[in-house]
């Protein structure tokens, strides 16, 4: 097995890999990365060969870590990690671990880490490359939770899986008038996504309102916003990654507090998974609501009342 690092005449073979993939999502196409200034990341995009057959690539980036320089899943997604064929054996995942840390040795990093997809975006989940870095003595840096909702076939059946609470929530925004749809409203959801970031945490969205354009500019429909409106007014919205056939992920959540009242956000989500429904996915991601391990439950009580579970999306580190 070799490794051949990516560049610009390889991105045809690159998007066609990903689309076929097992695993494969949003944030593991090259088009994603194009967003990000030249100068931000230090990209190491690596596609694995057996033979003249792809069987993997890996969306990197080097960085400095507790005064170490590693070899990152790249730093620019919410998860990447090793991408793998349907078919890939566990032989095949730790051919692969050994060639990626060959690899990162020779070019004198001090380890690898990975933040890997949750399961919910495998066409089949595995555990496969986990248990070829565990086997080579890696360990979690981090484990943190993502709520996921399990999409049914019918809007009525994930009403039944919420608590009485988030319905009854719902049915007081729709008798108070609140109205939902898709929007291309970016800059009245952004300037209330950033008003209640700098209120409430001290801090910026991750994308500049211009960044967010030129996301949705290259990956089109599969950035989208949704927004609950108010005698014409956004109130609160919601801008969703369509990350693969399975599972969408809610990658901005805001409000607008002084209509906190109306219950808009409860509306907008159940408008959301009926979309999504119909769209034929199975799985929505509300996001994390952990950081660093320790639980936001204010978050967490929000999601689980529309019936989300916390499972892990986990970040694995390999040293030497």
């Amino acid at each position: 097995m070799k490794i051949v690092e990516y560049t610009p005449e390889h991105r045809r073979a690159w998007e066609e890999f990903v689309d076929r993939s097992n695993n494969g999502t949003f944030f593991a196409y090259q088009k994603f990365y194009d967003y990000h200034p030249p100068d931000r990341f230090v990209h190491r995009h690596l596609m694995f060969f057996r033979g003249n057959t792809l069987v993997s690539v890996f969306p990197a980036a080097e960085r400095q870590m507790d005064g170490k320089r590693i070899l990152v899943s790249h730093p620019g997604a919410s998860f990447a990690g090793f991408v793998l064929r349907p078919k890939t054996s566990v032989s095949e995942a730790l051919k692969l671990v050994e060639t990626l840390v060959d690899f990162a040795r020779a070019e004198n990093y001090d380890g690898i880490e990975i933040t890997r997809p949750p399961w919910i975006y495998y066409k089949f989940p595995e555990d496969h490359i986990d248990f070829a870095l565990f086997v080579r003595g890696a360990y979690h840096r981090k484990r943190e939770l993502t709520a996921v909702v399990r999409l049914y076939d019918s809007i009525e059946k994930n009403l039944s899986i919420m608590r009485p609470e988030a319905r009854t929530a719902m049915r007081k925004a729709e008798k108070s008038g609140i109205i939902v749809c898709e929007s291309d409203g970016y800059e009245e959801f952004y300037r209330i996504l950033s008003n209640n970031l700098s209120m409430r945490h001290g801090v910026k969205p991750t994308h500049t309102l211009e960044e967010l354009y030129k996301l949705r500019e290259l990956m089109g429909d599969r950035v989208r916003l949704f927004a609950a409106y108010y005698e014409d007014k956004m109130v609160a919205g919601t801008v969703l990654f369509e990350c693969n056939p399975r599972a969408v992920l809610a990658f901005y959540i805001s409000q607008d507090y002084e209509h906190q009242n109306l219950r808009p956000l409860n509306l907008l989500f159940v408008k959301v998974f009926e979309w999504a429904i119909s769209r034929g996915f199975e799985w929505f991601d509300f996001g994390t609501y952990t950081l660093n391990n320790k639980p936001n439950l204010g978050l967490a009580r929000f999601k689980e009342s529309l019936g989300a579970k916390g499972i892990f999306r986990d970040t694995i580190r390999l040293e030497w």
